[in-house]
């Protein structure tokens, strides 16, 4: 909050600035869309350069699959830049708190997205944390291209623990229409999950 109430500018990916723009009336708001994370960077470098104080916006914690490497990487062309790196809550510690306190122990944090990893190199990632008894958060767990990436991790799970392990489900932690759910690894498939929901599979 402080960071964007002492910014000329907020840039970010457009769902994410239609979130925070209502609370900062009279800010310079810029948006490119889904994979122009690089254009989004250097837009705000180039904005930088011209005196302004920036701020680049993402969901959760900007290190946690955010855009702050991205930032550093790009970064390197603006040496005269100063950049601040500011932490989040991640989905997998606000989720945690919506369903209570499910992450008391050892715990892995998987995305499901595979487009910019392999998908049998995820599911290798799911298997290891199988077999590690690790509690398990899924991040980027469903889209309109990927349905059954989610099953395809709970039957890698079965393998290592029970069909009736808990799951807790959490959509858009932390936002206005949050909600949450409790199901069991075996009942996993048939839950209603999305892009902004985070999967916590218990150990």
């Amino acid at each position: 909050i402080r960071a964007m109430n002492e910014s000329d500018a907020i840039i970010g990916y457009t769902v994410y600035v239609d979130l925070v723009k209502e609370y900062f009336p009279g800010k310079e708001f810029m948006t490119t869309p889904m994979k122009k994370e690089v254009d989004r960077c250097v837009l705000a470098f180039e904005e930088a350069k011209k005196g302004k104080t920036v701020s680049m916006i993402c969901s959760g914690d900007a290190g946690v699959y955010g855009m702050a490497g991205l930032m550093y990487e790009v970064g390197v062309n603006y040496p005269e830049t100063e950049l601040e790196i500011i932490p989040g809550v991640t989905a997998a510690t606000g989720g945690a708190a919506v369903l209570g306190a499910p992450l008391m122990h050892d715990f892995a944090v998987i995305s499901l997205s595979d487009l910019m990893t392999p998908l049998d190199l995820i599911m290798k990632r799911v298997d290891c944390a199988g077999q590690g008894d690790l509690i398990v958060c899924l991040y980027n767990p469903k889209s309109k291209k990927r349905v059954d990436y989610v099953e395809k991790a709970a039957d890698i799970l079965m393998k290592y623990r029970k069909a009736e392990t808990p799951v807790g489900i959490v959509r858009n932690a932390g936002r206005k229409d949050e909600s949450h759910c409790i199901t069991t690894l075996g009942a996993l498939k048939d839950a209603d999950i999305d892009m902004f929901s985070v999967v916590i599979i218990g150990n």
